[in-house]
């Protein structure tokens, strides 16, 4: 990746970190922290390695994306804003009882969302379901699926991954944002996934540990899974939860706490001098 590539996923990464945080703000609720762990995640999936058309949101080939954590939703809401699935503008009805933007990620009415998300366990069925339709069906497309660590805790996620193994769904992707934190505490207080590479090693998968803030290392990584054959690959992302605002980094109230006026000042200035930084 040349080095202009790279500073254009970095700034997509702060404006999705900034444009979620404002629907949040407007909404008056929202998930501040893991929206901002996964923004490099997403700004590398949307706008360097997935086959999607903004124009044509359902075309057959497209490759597919699940967020499993679905209350997550304003960070790929605005990603898909950015790319032109829909108006910019309407990132500002979040939340909103007459907006089609729910506050978990919703397939009926938002363009280019594949799969709603409520109860967290779920996506990786669902997306282990796509990867396996296009096997069945000789399709080209891709399936990815981002997880939060603390998700793990869930024994679907595990029947999903075992299944994947057996299948050797090599065209499926699972992308765990290792944040360490979770609505109540540290993921290792409540009930630890640890190791997690091993674990899905355990089911047959080829596992790849990066830090998911670094878009060199997740363009990498993906581009791994790619040339994997015969095995499904997850993707460790070590991240920080509200990576990118100082007040919100590793802080737990801000799973889903809404800041306060101040925090929001301060968020929006450090996310404007980094946005200026990367276009200097």
């Amino acid at each position: 990746m040349d080095i202009e590539k790279k500073r254009d996923l970095e700034r997509i990464a702060v404006k999705i970190r900034k444009e979620s945080l404002q629907a949040i703000k407007t909404a008056g609720s929202g998930h501040v922290g893991g929206s901002f762990s996964i923004a490099e995640l997403l700004s590398v999936l949307y706008f360097h390695e997935m086959h999607i058309d903004p124009e044509n949101p359902k075309m057959e080939d497209r490759d597919r994306f699940v967020l499993s954590k679905g209350h997550c939703a304003p960070a790929v809401y605005a990603a898909l804003a950015i790319k032109g699935f829909f108006p910019m503008e309407d990132l500002a009805t979040l939340r909103r009882i007459d907006s089609y933007l729910s506050g978990h990620i919703e397939m009926k009415h938002v363009p280019g969302v594949d799969m709603s998300a409520g109860s967290l366990g779920q996506g990786l069925s669902a997306a282990v379901g796509m990867a396996l339709s296009a096997k069945t069906y000789q399709k080209g497309y891709r399936t990815y699926c981002i997880l939060g660590d603390g998700e793990l805790q869930e024994g679907q996620v595990w029947e999903a991954a075992m299944s994947a193994g057996k299948f050797k769904l090599d065209n499926l992707v699972a992308i765990v944002d290792s944040n360490k934190l979770q609505l109540d505490g540290t993921v290792e207080e409540i009930m630890s996934p640890l190791p997690i590479d091993k674990k899905f090693e355990s089911f047959g998968w080829n596992t790849i540990t990066i830090n998911g803030h670094d878009v060199t290392q997740i363009a990498k990584a993906l581009g791994q899974a790619r040339e994997k054959k015969g095995i499904p690959t997850a993707i460790i992302a070590e991240t920080t939860k509200g990576k990118g605002c100082s007040v919100f980094e590793n802080q737990v109230r801000f799973h889903g706490g809404r800041p306060t006026e101040a925090e929001f000042h301060i968020a929006f200035k450090e996310l404007d001098s980094r946005r200026k930084e990367l276009e200097g």
